[in-house]
């Protein structure tokens, strides 16, 4: 069989797409362990989560993050905790807050340190029990933390 310009052409293009929108990687195994630890071992979700953080980071000393939940913040239904961890600081728990329905929104904003290009996840754990996440992946050009 002999392949055409076309063929290659349009196999390189399949390829690249493949490598583009391969998907995210798994938690890594310390990550995954602080996370059970927040959330006792119950199943986590996606969504609900909104984690803003800037993609790349020029100076990890002072990162700003605003983690907000979709929740109407009702004493049936609000957030209870949110959390943020990382993969590569020293520490895994960048931060834990606990709310209550009196607050109104669910809205958490600080500034954090990061040691380096990572991956970081919010948890916000719910007046039902149940626990939504959202992991972004930051890359840092001016590394902190690394002590």
């Amino acid at each position: 069989m002999t392949l055409s310009r076309r063929h290659v052409v349009a196999a390189g293009f399949g390829v690249g797409a493949g490598i583009v929108w391969c998907p995210a990687q798994a938690l890594s195994d310390e990550l995954a362990g602080a996370l059970r630890s927040f959330t006792g071992g119950a199943r986590t979700q996606e969504g609900r989560v909104v984690f803003d953080i800037a993609p790349l980071v020029e100076n990890g000393n002072t990162v700003p993050v605003t983690i907000t939940v979709q929740s109407p913040m009702s004493a049936a239904d609000h957030v209870q905790a949110i959390a943020v961890f990382n993969e590569k600081n020293p520490q895994r728990e960048v931060i834990a807050c606990k709310l209550t329905p009196a607050m109104g929104k669910a809205v958490v904003s600080t500034r954090i340190r990061l040691a380096t290009t990572q991956q970081l996840v919010a948890v916000a754990k719910m007046s039902d029990g149940s626990f939504w996440t959202h992991t972004v992946d930051v890359i840092v050009t001016l590394a902190a933390c690394i002590e």
